[in-house]
């Protein structure tokens, strides 16, 4: 039974059959990752919102962790759901996932704030964030084996990449209904109540996936399986005692999963994220840009699967992490040079140096420790940029030629701090405006957020269907989701926390990308040692 992975001889769907497979299962899989990245494309008001502190670094930082919180549970998800589709069948385990996502993504728009229910408020928003995150554990396997396993071997990753694609439609979709919402309100509106909005939607968006996914049929691998008496008596536990399985795993946690989440993650959130905030970029032209880049750079994914079915699916994926390594920091220069080039100009004309005992900058504290790591903070709420010298002198802010007289600064009272520290600031020749690139700038942003994009399909359009040949069918869901959610939830689902802790301790706004890089070479070397060559095989054609 090791063998079964196409569909069995006279059972394999027809075009139409195919056609909605495919539909079904991406407009189900864009549908839920919209659900869960919602939160994160609203994370500015979510944290006022639901994690007031006053420090409005903190209040970043929690609302990341709130969104890797969803990310740290998808491994339990993918291990529950993974036991139920090996045991009970791909198709309603993934109708039991899209509908739990849809509900807990409606509640996050219905709870109310902080300033009204206290400390309950940030739990609940946590608590819905469990369940997406298990939700999502079993979404991805669900919907990718479920249409590998109707694909034909020579389309697979064709196929499959529809839902590599769909990913980045849930987080295209919900660029667009947070512009739509903030277009047909008035600003008052949209922050008073209107951003809610989005959240209740995703009822409507349930409602649809699930007359959708209805009307799919059972994996005809699975119902295979289930004919001769091949159903895995223990799913999970299977997955890690199965001949060779502990290797694979291995090889698609560390060398695919933890690769592929990082760049697409930095591709679009850290750059969303880094040209709203260190670029002072106005939001919705962000979010435009940003949007539209990767509504453009879908097709990649598909592109990429198609090409692994002609080239084998390590060529693409290796490709993809050397180039990563070496386009992504010349990119985010270029995309920082166009976005707001009057401030790298400032920056490198009037820096700013800070030198003084103690400056342990604690960017999770509300309160800092000492006169030094409160004024680190203030620069970063600021957005401003830094180099920081230790000394045992006494503290000394210099802007450019500079110095400013910070023995009066009121310490004690964080508005008047940061009021006198923006307006040393303006004099010195700095600009706090949020700004608007020209249409050429703008193109050249998206030219290089398309870079990114093609960059993340090469990697991430593929993998759908590599996945599938890795495992053996009879623990194929398990096999497949533990270690990809295992990958994507801690390595992609904590760079938005990390990332965003490395800039805000450094003062660096490119700080961040070193974590990117870092996972990146690693799953380089680890899909070098490990991934299987030339041209794709269904598992068992050879030694796996």
């Amino acid at each position: 039974m090791a063998k079964v992975q196409a569909p069995p001889a006279g059972a394999e769907p027809s075009a139409s059959d195919i056609r909605l497979v495919i539909a079904a299962s991406s407009m189900g899989t864009v549908f839920e990752w919209y659900d869960f990245f919602i939160y994160g494309t609203l994370a500015a008001i979510i944290g006022k919102t639901f994690f007031p502190s006053g420090n409005a670094t903190l209040e970043t930082l929690l609302v990341w962790a709130g969104f890797a919180v969803g990310f740290g549970f998808r491994p339990l998800g993918a291990i529950l759901f993974g036991f139920l589709g090996d045991k009970l069948g791909r198709k309603y385990t993934f109708l039991v996932t899209v509908t739990l996502m849809g509900i807990a993504t409606a509640g996050v728009g219905l709870i109310p704030s902080a300033a009204s229910i206290g400390l309950a408020a940030p739990a609940i928003v946590l608590l819905l964030r469990v369940l997406q995150g298990l939700a999502l554990g079993g979404e991805y396997g669900g919907a990718a084996i479920y249409v590998s396993e109707h694909a034909p071997a020579n389309r697979r990753g064709f196929y499959t990449g529809f839902i590599q694609a769909s990913v980045v439609g849930g987080f295209v979709l919900s660029l667009i209904v947070v512009l739509g919402c903030k277009t047909l309100m008035s600003e008052a509106l949209w922050l008073d109540w209107g951003w809610r909005v989005p959240f209740i939607l995703s009822l409507a968006l349930l409602g649809v996936s699930l007359w959708m996914r209805l009307k799919l049929s059972e994996s005809p691998v699975f119902k295979a399986m289930r004919a001769e008496g091949e159903i895995a008596g223990n799913p999970f536990i299977e997955s890690f005692t199965y001949p060779g399985n502990k290797k694979r795993i291995f090889i698609a946690l560390f060398g695919i999963a933890a690769g592929l989440t990082v760049i697409w993650y930095t591709a679009m959130f850290s750059a969303l994220g880094f040209l709203k905030s260190a670029m002072r970029m106005e939001p919705t032209t962000a979010e435009i840009i940003v949007g539209a880049s990767a509504a453009l750079g879908m097709v990649f994914f598909v592109v990429f699967g198609a090409l692994s079915d002609r080239i084998g699916r390590k060529k693409p994926i290796v490709w993809g992490y050397a180039l990563t390594l070496i386009a992504l920091f010349p990119a985010f220069w270029v995309i920082g040079q166009n976005a707001n080039p009057d401030l790298v100009r400032t920056n490198a004309e009037v820096p700013v140096l800070v030198a003084g005992p103690a400056c342990n900058y604690d960017a999770f504290a509300s309160e800092q420790a000492s006169q030094c790591a409160t004024l680190l903070g203030d620069l970063t709420d600021l957005g401003l940029r830094y180099t920081l010298y230790p000394s045992t002198g006494a503290l000394a802010l210099r802007i450019g030629d500079g110095a400013m007289d910070l023995s009066a600064h009121p310490w004690s009272e964080a508005d008047a701090r940061k009021a006198q520290l923006r307006a040393r600031f303006e004099q010195a020749g700095y600009s706090f405006e949020t700004v608007r690139p020209t249409i050429g700038r703008a193109l050249v942003i998206g030219a290089m957020l398309m870079v990114m994009m093609a960059l993340s399909g090469a990697t991430y359009g593929p993998v759908a269907a590599l996945l599938s040949e890795m495992f053996p069918p009879r623990i194929r869901y398990s096999s497949m989701s533990i270690p990809y959610h295992i990958g994507t939830g801690y390595f992609g689902g904590f760079l938005p926390l990390i990332s965003s802790y490395m800039v805000a301790s450094s003062g660096n706004p490119y700080q961040g990308l070193w974590y990117t890089w870092g996972v990146v070479a690693m799953a380089l070397l680890i899909s070098l040692w490990g991934l299987r060559g030339g041209p794709a095989r269904d598992y068992g054609d050879d030694a796996s």
